[in-house]
């Protein structure tokens, strides 16, 4: 008998064994065969608008209109259409970067694409125009909110007017270029971008800058139209210099260190037209004044600065007439040519050293520029930063890594690169990571003092702290961990006091990194003294909100056998419990879990909600007949059999499929009313009601039901809920004026008068949102009913 348990426990282990082995093999298969970013030819690091180029190229070559003599090329197109589809994704991306192949089982994209024709005319209409940049989720807030003006034109790739526009809005961001900023922004590609940005018809023009509300172009669609608008966002003057004004413009700007641009308008020769005065005035804004001076009226102030013909001059602070050589005059008359000629001799940033550099950034906040022996990052564009900062009281600086090499070495840093030091000495400092373009630095140094994140170093890192830290091991060559940055500023800021931020570069501390086992990238830890809990969910702030809140007030309840058998096996009759048998090896088990948590938030007081990990309970999943992860079962409450359990076998594993799943097996907390019951029970019982109006074929309708039955178990015991079938109901819902669907309205029961047909209407679809409208409305006819009685007595 013994040998025969031992037998069995013997085969067992082995089939164990051999399952592991070809679920590894498996994946290892899988994972090295189709590497995305070798299908599409690309390095790790690539950006957005590189994968579409790289796809595009590819796809008019392996097209299969292109190849129809090739059996292979449909199955040949589909892997580099689901690398493409997987790769332009943020969240995607960062899963297959994760978990490879395995961590994108749920998801379906690639399965289908465009006609030959759709990617050579319609795709990436403006990935190949250097003066228009192409703004993503990603980098859209901070673009928008960097100071600078931009005009975004919101196109759909099958838009003909889109394509329509498209030259024009080329040759227009040519006009611009260095004026304003002209980007485009695919709402194919961006859809949820977009129906944030609330544009709902193509092309969308709109101009934003930081503190001012969108403003949308209904304009002609011609190139000196665009140009016309755009123009009156440069609020930089150009000033009419004259015997009057002339001396008081020039010597205040020069106490400054201001330079002047001037441009001498005589009877002969060119001078600059008035167009190009204001162009020049914004792109050079705080640098360098912008002045002209009409000869004919001001002859004996021309003939002073022996003026004889029409020109324009750079005027630096010092210079004069009688020094030779100290005016730089200028012959072209092309706006980007003068600016590029005006920047060259302007003064370059201060540059720190070691002997002043601890002193400098004591108590001042500072953009300091890290070179390695010549201009990597301080460009001539670098100039503008001292004015583009100062009124966020910014301080700019450059220090050269070649010459200060222990400097450099004392904060890890190996390469040209930017960083905001806070004004509390040389420790604090956060690095920047995103593009050298000017409007990128500009928007990170403002969203960086404001923040509480920190660049973290051996010196620095947090061990055994007191206080809870949130560490993001990242990679700066991943593109996902570049878009998690931003987002980790924003969350320092909510959760000040309660949480401090860091970073770690693991391509600079590659032993620490090592230390906490970190072989992905970003990798999120909050370490909470002895605590360490890995973050899984969305790159948003909004999601590392929701996960401290988890930890903090946790919904979801990590089972063990003996609480299992606790919670669940002997559960009362009135309790449902949804339980995730899962594998933390397992990547669709990992994707998994910030769903779960959210379902669970969803689903509070309604359904219980648990985890088993079976690697570390193996034996006890097995015996629970688990074969396979993530495996998600329901307990319904009223069982006769408390083991009895349904499996979900739906596709989709997102929090809302799951938690309409659950609410399915849960008896009913809304009532369906007849016009009958609307007369008798709504408008004439004497209960609050809360009432879904909805018709079946809508699709926003059945998205609501289950929030519906979340409100009406939410609001159990105070408000009544019923929902009107308004396609069977017509008349019903006409008398109520219901014209959208869904629409909820609040029927209150005000004791003796008779209700309004049409209630009170309540403009959300959130249930929370809705319980808490319902109760504050409560409460002011609980006070209108004691104000009554008090004047009845």
């Amino acid at each position: 008998h013994l040998g025969n348990l031992r037998r069995r426990d013997y085969y067992c282990n082995l089939k164990l064994f051999l399952f592991a082995f070809i679920a590894v093999w498996l994946f290892v298969t899988i994972s090295s065969d189709e590497d995305y970013y070798k299908l599409l030819g690309i390095s790790r690091e690539a950006s957005t608008r590189e994968i579409r180029q790289a796809f595009k190229k590819l796809a008019l070559t392996m097209h299969p209109d292109k190849n129809p003599n090739d059996a292979t090329a449909h199955e040949k197109f589909l892997k580099i259409n689901r690398a493409y589809e997987v790769l332009k994704d943020e969240d995607l991306r960062k899963k297959y970067d994760k978990y490879g192949e395995k961590g994108l089982q749920d998801e379906q994209q690639g399965g289908r694409y465009e006609s030959w024709n759709y990617y050579r005319y319609d795709f990436g209409i403006y990935d190949d125009d250097p003066e228009i940049t192409t703004l993503d989720r990603g980098d859209f807030d901070a673009a928008v909110n960097s100071g600078d003006v931009w005009f975004v034109n919101f196109y759909f790739p099958r838009c003909s007017h889109c394509h329509d526009l498209a030259p024009t809005w080329r040759e227009f961001a040519k006009e611009m270029d260095g004026v304003i900023r002209i980007s485009a922004v695919n709402c194919g590609d961006n859809g949820m971008l977009c129906r944030s940005k609330g544009i709902n018809s193509y092309p969308s023009l709109y101009v934003f800058r930081a503190g001012m509300k969108p403003e949308k172009y209904y304009g002609d669609r011609t190139k000196s139209s665009l140009t016309t608008f755009a123009m009156q966002f440069v609020k930089s003057k150009v000033t009419e210099l004259w015997q009057g004004n002339i001396f008081n413009e020039i010597d205040r700007a020069f106490a400054e260190r201001i330079s002047w641009l001037i441009t001498f308008c005589a009877d002969t020769g060119d001078c600059l037209e008035p167009q190009t005065r204001r162009k020049l005035a914004g792109m050079l804004d705080g640098l360098v004044n912008v002045g002209w001076m009409d000869c004919s009226k001001q002859a004996d102030l021309c003939d002073s600065f022996e003026i004889t013909t029409s020109t324009t001059a750079l005027f630096p602070p010092g210079s004069s007439l009688a020094q030779k050589g100290s005016a730089m005059f200028i012959q072209s008359l092309d706006t980007k040519e003068i600016y590029a000629q005006v920047l060259q001799p302007l003064p370059d940033l201060e540059i720190l050293t070691k002997s002043s550099f601890e002193h400098k950034l004591a108590h001042h906040r500072w953009l300091i520029s890290f070179s390695f022996g010549h201009n990597d990052l301080a460009s001539h564009e670098y100039k503008k930063l001292k004015a583009l900062l100062k009124g966020s009281h910014i301080q700019v600086g450059k220090v050269d890594c070649v010459a200060d090499s222990e400097l450099c070495a004392s904060l890890y840093i190996q390469k040209p690169c930017v960083a905001v030091f806070k004004g509390v000495g040389i420790h604090d400092f956060e690095i920047h990571y995103g593009k050298d373009a000017l409007y990128n630095v500009v928007a990170f140094a403002k969203e960086s003092v404001n923040a509480h994140v920190t660049t973290l170093r051996p010196e620095n890192f947090p061990n055994q702290e007191k206080e809870p830290w949130l560490v993001d091991f990242f990679a700066p060559w991943c593109p996902p961990c570049r878009a998690l940055l931003p987002e980790l500023r924003k969350a320092s800021i909510q959760l000040f006091g309660q949480l401090k931020f860091g970073t770690l570069d693991c391509t600079v501390h590659e032993r620490l990194c090592n230390m906490y086992n970190i072989h992905a990238y970003p990798t999120t830890v909050i370490f909470n003294k002895s605590s360490i809990h890995e973050y899984e969910g969305h790159h948003s702030a909004d999601g590392i909100l929701e996960f401290i809140e988890d930890l903090v007030n946790p919904v979801v309840v990590t089972m063990t056998p003996e609480s299992f058998q606790e919670l669940v096996k002997r559960r009362k009759s009135s309790e449902t419990w949804m339980v995730d048998f899962y594998a933390p090896w397992c990547g669709p088990c990992q994707a998994l879990l910030p769903e779960w948590r959210r379902m669970a938030r969803m689903l509070s007081g309604i359904v219980n909600v648990g985890t088993v990990d079976c690697q570390k309970h193996h034996s006890f999943c097995q015996g629970e007949n688990v074969r396979a992860y993530p495996e998600i079962r329901l307990f319904p409450q009223n069982s006769n059999r408390r083991d009895q359990y349904q499996s979900y076998n739906g596709w989709h594993r997102d929090a809302f499929s799951l938690k309409t799943w659950a609410l399915s097996s849960l008896p009913r907390a809304s009532v369906d009313l007849s016009p009958e019951d609307f007369k008798r029970k709504v408008l004439g019982g004497k209960d609050h009601w809360v009432l879904d109006f909805y018709a079946p074929w809508c699709g926003p309708c059945q998205q609501f039901a289950p929030e519906f039955e979340v409100l009406a178990r939410m609001m159990k015991g105070t408000v009544r809920a019923g929902k009107v079938d308004c396609q069977a109901h017509h008349q019903t819902c006409q008398s109520a004026g219901i014209k959208a669907y869904p629409s909820v309205r609040f029927y209150p029961h005000l004791g003796t008068t008779r209700r309004d047909q049409g209630g009170e209407h309540i403009n959300s679809r959130d249930a929370p949102v809705i319980a808490d409208i319902l109760r504050q409305r409560l409460q002011q006819l609980a006070l209108q009913g004691k104000s009554s009685k008090l004047k009845v007595s």
